[in-house]
């Protein structure tokens, strides 16, 4: 399946990634977390909360705690930043006796900072840990083994993956932490996502870890494992056209270089850090001004916000999958290694991940982003001058960019999200999807065979619907350009009407009118 693409245009600035487990002190306020740092956030609440599951204490995310701005700004506009940086501290949520706590460390003080209850509507994010002991739990529930039995399926064929309920209105007393699990089985293929076992209702209350609802409701058929192979080192040929390898040349090296987390290419210099919630941020980017001799500030911070993927099927096994993959699983934390060669080109830099289990203990993401210089023919600026006698004048710029990439793979999605930036000022966002569909699976193996007046998606094969749905993404973006106060300005077309004054036969032309806007809206 060839990968859809959204792409998004910031003019001047903007990039991606990284995490280490260096052991040297962080030199830079966005660093990321090191595994020296997450190890002695954990020690530091350990003394006052018990961590693990049988104390009812987990943590849910361990990130950077925001570093006052103006702070910041103070240290990175200081020359060769001897002002001393903002307090380095790390935001700590955690889930304690059914309720969300936010926790602030202190790495200096060594102490707990600031403790609160969260008061107000959601949960915090998933660990990879609750979702693995959920589907532990839901293997050995007798119920369960009862509805496989009864469908004649093998136990050790079946894989889950895990849902959100969403919310519909309830009161809070009505809602619980709970996940709701969805069944698949292999039995002759990897490409699980294809063969739904629907007509069970399986919810997990992840405080008590405990099957709080369980419903056999009906059987349903499941599409055939044939045909849903999709490694390529278990197919046959033909495997559809050839392709010889393009590779991009470089026999001095790369272009770019990076220093601790800051990366610094042509005329630009940024920050980039790695968080497992939002993936990617981006801080502190500025672009060299020739004429002035120096950075002149562009972003100041940057990030994925939430990609929210909401199916548009009313019925029991699918009202409820409206995914947020960031806020609930985690854009950071499901990212993936790279492969070199494949996922990234030669010359490539890698960059590790480190992120906090939900007992605190360190986890890396080896490999989890990488940084190379890209040309792919384009043509960045050109001019053929030809109307000067005696002189023929032909200027081509090549359009070569950098790029920051990291994959994360939410479930059946690959997205791959591409930061690339430009010598002309400008930041490409591309987000590409791709992975396998979340199908359901039917009665019917054609169209004619359809006897409902909306089967909520499209026939893909035989017994098999893929779902509508949309994919919304969102970015937080903390625009400095040229320092904190500016505005975003909107240029309007507008109809003119030329003056009877004016001597020309011209009647009309436009025009533009500025708009500044006052919302995000505008």
């Amino acid at each position: 399946m060839a990968p859809l693409h959204f792409t998004i245009f910031i003019f001047f600035s903007f990039i991606f990634a990284i995490s280490s487990s260096s052991f040297a002190p962080p030199r830079h306020p966005f660093d990321p977390l090191t595994e020296t740092e997450l190890k002695l956030v954990q020690a530091i609440i350990n003394k006052t909360y018990p961590i693990g599951p049988s104390h009812k204490f987990t943590l849910q995310y361990v990130g950077l705690n925001e570093p006052d701005k103006s702070l910041v700004l103070s240290w990175y506009s200081s020359p060769k930043h001897t002002i001393k940086p903002p307090p380095r501290q790390a935001f700590v949520i955690a889930r304690d006796n059914r309720k969300s706590r936010e926790i602030v460390v202190d790495f200096s003080s060594r102490a707990i900072v600031s403790d609160k209850i969260h008061v107000g509507n959601g949960y915090p994010m998933l660990t990879n840990d609750e979702q693995e002991a959920a589907t532990e739990l839901v293997l050995k529930f007798k119920p369960f083994l009862d509805a496989v039995t009864k469908r004649g399926l093998n136990v050790s064929e079946i894989v889950f993956t895990t849902s959100t309920v969403g919310w519909y209105g309830e009161s809070e007393a009505e809602t619980e932490r709970v996940i709701r699990m969805m069944p698949f089985y292999l039995d002759g293929t990897v490409n699980m996502y294809l063969r739904p076992i629907e007509g069970m209702t399986i919810l997990v209350n992840l405080d008590v870890m405990k099957v709080t609802e369980f419903k056999d409701r009906l059987t349903v058929i499941m599409p055939k494992a044939n045909g849903t192979e999709y490694r390529i080192s278990q197919l046959k040929p033909p495997f559809g056209p050839t392709l010889q390898n393009a590779v991009l040349m470089q026999p001095d090296g790369p272009g770019f270089k990076i220093d601790g987390h800051v990366v610094r290419w042509a005329n630009w210099e940024f920050h980039i850090s790695f968080d497992a919630r939002a993936g990617i941020v981006i801080s502190l980017a500025s672009m060299f001004d020739m004429d002035v001799k120096k950075y002149r500030q562009v972003l100041y911070k940057g990030h994925l916000s939430e990609m929210f993927i909401p199916y548009m099927d009313p019925s029991d096994d699918w009202y409820f999958i409206t995914y947020l993959d960031c806020g609930d699983f985690g854009c950071g934390q499901c990212a993936v290694s790279l492969e070199p060669y494949r996922d990234c080109p030669a010359g490539a830099v890698f960059m590790d991940g480190v992120f906090a289990g939900q007992d605190g203990t360190p986890a890396k993401i080896p490999n989890v982003m990488c940084i190379f210089e890209k040309y792919a023919g384009d043509i960045m600026w050109r001019h053929t001058e030809a109307e000067i006698p005696n002189l023929e004048i032909t200027e081509v710029r090549p359009d070569v960019s950098l790029v920051a990439r990291i994959v994360t793979t939410v479930g059946n999605y690959d997205y791959i999200v591409d930061y690339e930036f430009k010598p002309s000022g400008s930041i490409k966002m591309g987000v590409g999807l791709t992975g396998v569909l979340e199908v359901k699976p039917v009665e019917y193996t054609h169209t004619s065979e359809i006897k409902e007046d909306d089967i909520h998606g499209t026939i893909v094969a035989d017994n098999t619907v893929g779902v509508n749905h949309d994919h919304f993404v969102t970015f937080r973006l903390d625009l400095d350009i040229d320092g904190s106060p500016n505005s975003f300005v909107r240029n309007e077309l507008v109809t003119k009407r030329t003056a009877k004054s004016v001597n020309t036969p011209r009647k009309s032309y436009w025009t533009t009118s500025p708009k500044t806007a006052k919302t995000e809206a505008e």
